[in-house]
């Protein structure tokens, strides 16, 4: 199937997972200037009283379809790979809702309490609340990293909210966090460094916005991520343990085995945070497919730098646009 086969000097799955971030986006921006100025604001009721933004774009002529594109952990939706996937379905005549996360992009004032990993009904809630605007469209969710695994377990959920799902396609979901947090410890401390980082700005900008509700006091100092989550999660949320948290939002096991979609998961065997040997816990499932490649690193998958994703190319081929 379109074997992925980068040039050879960018098959490091460092490179694979870094250059596509950090390459200067002047070039993306100006490709994706039609997706970006169709776009428009959407605050979505989500249940619970939890609002969440997204950005919808409908092209002159749309077809009956529409996707769903959510990022991964400190993303945004108006992240390189989002944008860049965005404007490639945009062509294509689709309709595209980039969504954001709580606490994610600019919305850490719309909701009161942090975002965590185990929020999967409001992401639910965020997408019948897309369904219900957009009645007369098959809709597909496409997601990245965290975010893979947030639709994937949306189709899973079995939320009475959702209408049907044409399908899912999942770009390096994270599978087992418990084993992506011990990749990120003994690999390349770069990556540790970077989530850490983002993690803490966000939170301070989230406390600047709260103060009332929210003190870190003695916990953006910290550089473990392990010891981070723990303090959050004892602090902020239900779970007794950190254990019992990341096991909230595994897809591994039989967590896929109730699937309502059809859904392709596109992994590479390099990736140097999500673990490929984890793909053989997931749950057999008759609608389940896995798209397994030798390199590509974490939601890298670039043929060069600069060049056009292969991504984009993989994802409108499984939505056969």
């Amino acid at each position: 199937m379109n074997e992925f086969q980068p040039g050879r000097f960018w098959r490091n799955a460092h490179l694979q997972s870094i250059l596509p971030s950090i390459w200067p986006r002047s070039g993306l921006l100006a490709r994706s200037r039609p997706l970006r100025e169709a776009s428009r604001e959407w605050l979505l009721d989500c249940g619970e009283e939890v609002r969440l933004q997204a950005f919808h774009a409908a092209p002159a002529k749309p077809r009956d379809m529409a996707v769903v594109v959510l990022h991964g952990w400190e993303g945004s939706a108006d992240a390189h790979y989002v944008l860049s996937l965005g404007q490639s379905l945009f062509e294509a005549g689709l309709e595209v809702v980039r969504l954001n996360l709580r606490d994610h992009g600019d919305t850490h004032h719309l909701n009161r309490d942090i975002f965590h990993s185990c929020r999967l009904p409001e992401v639910c809630g965020a997408v019948a609340a897309i369904q219900s605007r957009l009645p007369d469209r098959q809709i597909w969710l496409v997601g990245f990293s965290l975010g893979g695994n947030f639709m994937l377990r949306v189709a899973a959920s079995g939320d009475a909210r959702l209408g049907p799902l044409q399908g899912v396609v999942a770009v390096s979901p994270v599978l087992d966090p418990a084993t992506a947090m011990d990749a990120l410890e003994s690999g390349w401390p770069l990556y540790q460094r970077y989530f850490v980082r983002k993690w803490t700005r966000s939170l301070q900008r989230k406390q600047q916005l709260w103060p009332q509700h929210l003190d870190f006091s003695g916990l953006l100092e910290a550089t473990n991520l392990r010891r981070l989550t723990a303090a959050l999660v004892a602090r902020y949320t239900d779970f007794p343990t950190m254990e019992d948290y990341l096991a909230g939002y595994a897809i591994t096991g039989g967590r896929l085995a109730t699937l309502a979609a059809p859904a392709v998961i596109l992994a590479a065997e390099d990736d140097p945070i999500i673990p490929a040997a984890d793909l053989a816990r997931l749950a057999a499932h008759p609608g389940l497919r896995i798209v397994r490649h030798r390199h590509g690193g974490h939601m890298g998958f670039m043929t060069t730098p600069g060049a056009p994703s292969w991504l984009d190319g993989f994802v409108r081929r499984q939505l056969s646009v």
